[in-house]
């Protein structure tokens, strides 16, 4: 909604949001210092900002980011291609959808994380247990929605399009692909998050490289503010993932009436 039908406009928003992070920074800073906790265990901004700034200037640090984004984007390119692949075939062909429906259902609510051992076992704390864990997560996000996708296909335009004498590749290209594409969208962002959980889960449970097992050495060795630092990081980079996602989304979907509608208000 813009400025002109009653909304804040867009400036306007983002100067709320800027006051919104200037508000946070202000309470991380004081409400520590109040409560002045023993053993550091709330350290204020200050101090994390510090601890943080020190830990940046060294190489580790941007070794273990890397690791971590790595790790992220290889379980994350796998799932998606797995992902779009099966779920457009068990979508377009019934009664293969229906034969796997319920081994689907079954695996799908398994937890990523009870699959640890198993990553473990085959890869040891080397990177692909953290992409395997990230693949196995975020890869039913994507199956799902290409799936419905697929079966939202108008019957009527796809009755059309094999009157016409179109093949199976004019098909998917005129009729499926466009009808899947906000399913497909919707869960690689989806997706996109749980995978850099799952990461940065793997970095804190099984030691694999990345900024999780720089969380689990500043724990080991007592730098609280450090830890707190760490994990704002991931967290801007949740933060950037997303961001990053819903541009594509944006770019990809500029003809759909969702981004149409986000657009103009």
């Amino acid at each position: 909604m813009n400025a002109g039908r009653g909304g804040p406009g867009r400036w306007g928003a983002a100067a709320l949001g800027v006051l919104g992070v200037a508000c946070a920074a202000v309470i991380s800073e004081v409400v520590p210092r109040v409560l002045a906790l023993p053993g550091g265990v709330l350290p204020p901004l200050s101090e994390i900002v510090t601890a943080l700034s020190g830990e940046v200037a060294t190489g580790a640090f941007w070794e273990s980011l890397l690791a971590t984004v790595r790790q992220w984007a290889l379980g994350l390119a796998f799932a998606v291609v797995a992902g779009i692949g099966l779920g457009a075939v068990l979508g377009s062909v019934g009664w293969l959808r229906r034969a796997t429906a319920s081994t689907i259902e079954f695996l799908r609510p398994i937890p990523s994380v009870a699959l640890v051992p198993l990553a473990v076992l085959l890869f040891g704390t080397q990177l692909w247990s953290a992409v395997l864990l990230a693949f196995y997560a975020s890869f039913w996000q994507v199956l799902v929605q290409t799936l419905h996708g697929a079966v939202d296909v108008d019957p009527v335009v796809d009755e059309t399009v094999r009157c016409y004498g179109l093949g199976p590749l004019a098909r998917i290209r005129h009729v499926l692909w466009p009808t899947a594409l906000p399913y497909v969208v919707t869960g690689v962002r989806l997706a996109a998050g749980v995978a850099l959980i799952l990461v940065v889960t793997a970095e804190l449970v099984i030691g694999s490289p990345g900024l999780g097992q720089q969380i689990m050495a500043a724990q080991s060795g007592g730098a609280t503010a450090l830890v707190y630092g760490l994990i704002m990081v991931t967290g801007l980079l949740g933060l950037l993932v997303n961001v990053g996602v819903r541009a594509v989304e944006r770019r990809r979907l500029a003809w759909h009436i969702s981004v149409r509608g986000e657009v103009a208000a």
